[in-house]
């Protein structure tokens, strides 16, 4: 934090909560209003209390900036097609053995990046339990599905009883295989990650969780003792980032991110290019050098290390490996 300010305590979620905390001058104040009607605010305390300075990798990530209302000619909406190929409320269905279930649009923590920013914030609730039955039905009368993955919003933020039904629920499906959750709740707050959550997750059905993590500073002692919970019950972590200008386009900084992923355990899994969202070009880093970097990595660091440096195809196209 800022020099001078005590250690916070709470989530902030309006501007004025930002300039109180030090993070946001009120010079700034009527730009940042305007960002946020349109963009959801939340920096949670495990990631207000990492912020060393004003447009350090973490204040970059979470803080809102006014560049925020403009959109770029190439910049979407929906930059990956997710609303086209939602058949039903809760779905998306992109490829043949694999549906995302999307159980509620709310997060810890609203990353400035998001691709899914448009839809995602505090109102976004959870899904009924007749769409949730829907969305059961139509991944039921799916065979070919193999896969799902539960996204949103943070599926890690409902509640360990409820999440544990969906994942039951699932379970219970014949043709379902394996089951993912992706997630930045064990960065944003790990006390989400209770033992009572953990215990949710422990079903039979195969399970991986996938961390989202774009700097080494992320990862905390808090967010390795939170992983161990959901180890030590045989639940594998992979890790997924995103590429930004200002926040890891260096080999120093995705070095040091993935090898602090492996010492948690945790298995660098996808390098995603920035998907073109509304108002994010100020992150945009060109693939020539992500590609660059991961090269420059090779023979420096463990191949376990490395990820896959992955385009999410505007369309819906799906993703290819850069």
């Amino acid at each position: 934090m800022p020099d001078g300010l005590s250690s916070p305590t709470r989530t902030l979620r309006r501007v004025e909560d930002l300039i109180s905390a030090g993070l946001a001058s009120a010079d700034a104040r009527p730009a940042l209003e305007a960002v946020a009607q349109r963009y959801a605010i939340a920096v949670p305390p495990a990631l207000q209390a990492l912020i060393a300075t004003p447009d350090d990798p973490i204040f970059r990530q979470f803080i809102p900036d006014p560049a925020e209302l403009i959109t770029a000619p190439h910049e979407s909406g929906d930059p990956i097609a997710d609303e086209a190929l939602s058949p039903i409320p809760g779905i998306v269905h992109r490829y043949p053995d694999r549906a995302l279930l999307k159980p509620l649009l709310a997060c810890p923590v609203y990353c400035r990046f998001c691709f899914r920013r448009e839809q995602v914030g505090p109102d976004g609730g959870v899904l009924s339990d007749a769409a949730l039955e829907a969305a059961y039905a139509y991944l039921e009368a799916q065979p070919g599905i193999r896969e799902v993955i539960l996204t949103g919003g943070d599926p890690l933020i409902l509640s360990p009883r409820r999440l544990g039904a969906i994942l039951r629920r699932l379970g219970s499906i014949p043709h379902l295989e394996v089951l993912r959750i992706h997630t930045r709740a064990p960065v944003a707050d790990p006390a989400l990650v209770t033992t009572a959550l953990a215990e949710a997750l422990d079903i039979d059905t195969p399970l991986f969780l996938c961390l989202h993590a774009n700097h080494a500073r992320e990862l905390t002692p808090a967010v390795g003792a939170s992983l161990r919970l959901l180890q030590r019950r045989g639940i594998p972590i992979l890790g997924q980032t995103v590429l930004l200008a200002g926040v890891n386009d260096s080999e120093t900084a995705l070095g040091d991110l993935f090898r602090a992923m492996l010492r948690m355990r945790i298995k660098p899994y996808y390098l995603h290019q920035l998907d073109a969202a509304p108002g994010t070009a100020r992150f945009h880093v060109p693939p020539e050098r992500g590609r660059e970097i991961l090269t420059n990595l090779r023979g420096h660091i463990s191949g376990t290390a490395l990820p896959t440096y992955i385009f999410d195809r505007p369309g819906g196209l799906g993703k290819i490996p850069l």
